[in-house]
């Protein structure tokens, strides 16, 4: 595994950790972008519960984000960012 893989999957834990309420050991800031859910899952040719399931993202938190009624703070930002851009490397680290 490269060592951009290894650092992918770092950060995928990290930011699955932080949503699981296990808070990481450092701290990380991010630009604010917007994130658009719904256009992430359906990329993937994923339903909101196989991509709930898969990713360990609750479906009425992704419903709100969808509806714009919440934003995902910048630690899940960075989660779906990876689960975007590379997912493959994000389930194997969640294996």
């Amino acid at each position: 595994m490269t060592k951009a893989e290894k650092q992918i999957i770092r950060g995928a834990q990290d930011a699955f950790n932080t949503l699981q309420n296990k808070a990481p050991g450092r701290v990380h800031t991010s630009r604010s972008t917007d994130i658009d859910v719904r256009e992430i899952h359906e990329h993937l040719n994923m339903t909101q519960a196989a991509f709930s399931e898969t990713f360990g993202i609750p479906i009425p938190t992704l419903k709100k984000w969808e509806a714009r009624k919440r934003v995902p703070e910048d630690p899940a930002k960075a989660y779906l960012m990876v689960i975007d851009k590379n997912p493959a490397a994000v389930k194997r680290a969640l294996q």
